[in-house]
């Protein structure tokens, strides 16, 4: 049986928890997120607890028992708290600032990068930082893992975008004939 799957997950107080054909709807004091179930799972709203269960022992019910129930704590947990990714811009003339609500990337191309904010994303700057935030934990991943695409590091110099705890694995350059 999945563990975590098993594992109920209790709604915090100024979290509204609504299901309606299959889909079910979060909403809570960041954003409202909603999320198509899979129609072999069942999800049960009692008392302030949600419980996700499956019909049987097959691996792809196996599989999504526990997905389910990690996407719907996700969201509790978007709609609560929120997530975000942290990302730095490494190299000598590479810069990052806020234009509006976009963001504005000089990344050594002979033209500046634009990438545009979407709704429920939001981006903050400080430094040579860019913090990606967000209600939707599979939008602020991508989103991230977009901006990171611009200029991925490189491991000779280190130059790039990569993510504030990433680490990079430096490599020696070439040596000389002896």
């Amino acid at each position: 049986m999945s563990r975590i799957g098993r594992k109920p997950i209790n709604i915090p107080a100024g979290v509204e928890v609504k299901m309606d054909n299959g889909v079910i709807t979060v909403k809570g004091p960041k954003d409202t997120l909603t999320h198509k179930v899979h129609p072999k799972m069942s999800v049960e709203i009692n008392d302030g607890v949600i419980t996700v269960t499956r019909p049987n022992d097959q691996k792809e019910s196996r599989s999504l028992h526990g997905l389910t129930r990690s996407i719907i704590s996700n969201m509790i947990e978007g709609v609560t708290n929120g997530f975000k990714k942290e990302l730095e811009v490494n190299g000598v003339g590479y810069r990052v600032q806020k234009q509006g609500t976009n963001l504005v990337l000089n990344l050594g191309y002979s033209h500046q990068v634009t990438v545009p904010e979407i709704p429920g994303i939001k981006y903050e700057v400080k430094g040579n930082v860019i913090t990606v935030l967000g209600a939707d934990k599979q939008k602020v991943g991508q989103i991230a893992a977009e901006i990171r695409e611009k200029r991925p590091p490189e491991p000779y110099k280190g130059k790039g975008i990569k993510y504030v705890n990433e680490v990079i694995r430096r490599k020696e350059g070439k040596t000389g004939k002896k």
